[in-house]
């Protein structure tokens, strides 16, 4: 595709935790530490997504964008509420962060296509995760594909498997 931009996927970073008498607590210290695993993300831009890895694939419980630095955005106190209260709702399962890093390149950062990304990622998040701690897009349309999109729990026919798998959507 000439002319597109292409966002790498890094990833999972496990996102420090402590047990505690009141349960798990989040520990941000030192995940952009220099060394650290994350760490060559720090001035990186893109988007990225907070998540709790149980067994099976990670659940998804935030989408944001960072159009300065990952480091600067990612740990807010605003973020860090809502990962807190995300977390809270597992009582087993390991935080971990993505990142989608957008290319780098001589010039602006293109702050649409994050913010494009995120759009999507929230919609992709919050059919995962109906908790997701977004505030922002997560509003579920009134419309749902029986067997495909927002269609129900039961078994799906063979055309609705079909259909999912053409446009690479899997429930």
């Amino acid at each position: 595709m000439s002319g597109s931009t292409s966002f790498k996927v890094e990833g999972p970073f496990a996102v420090p935790f402590e047990r505690r008498k009141g349960g798990r607590t989040l520990v941000f210290s030192d995940f952009w530490k220099d060394g650290s695993e994350a760490g060559h993300l720090a001035h990186e831009r893109g988007c990225y997504v907070f998540a709790i890895q149980n067994q099976g694939s990670p659940q998804p419980l935030y989408v944001g964008k960072a159009t300065k630095t990952f480091k600067q955005e990612t740990f807010n106190d605003a973020n860090k509420h809502k990962y807190h209260n995300g977390f809270s709702e597992y009582a087993r399962g390991k935080p971990v962060m993505f990142f989608v890093v957008h290319p780098r390149s001589k010039g602006k950062t293109n702050g649409t296509y994050i913010a494009q990304i995120e759009d999507f990622l929230i919609q992709a998040g919050v059919a995962k995760n109906p908790n997701l701690q977004n505030v922002r897009g997560i509003q579920t349309p009134k419309w749902k594909i029986k067997g495909v999109v927002r269609g129900g729990a039961g078994k799906r026919t063979d055309a609705e498997v079909r259909f999912g798998n053409m446009f690479d959507i899997h429930r």
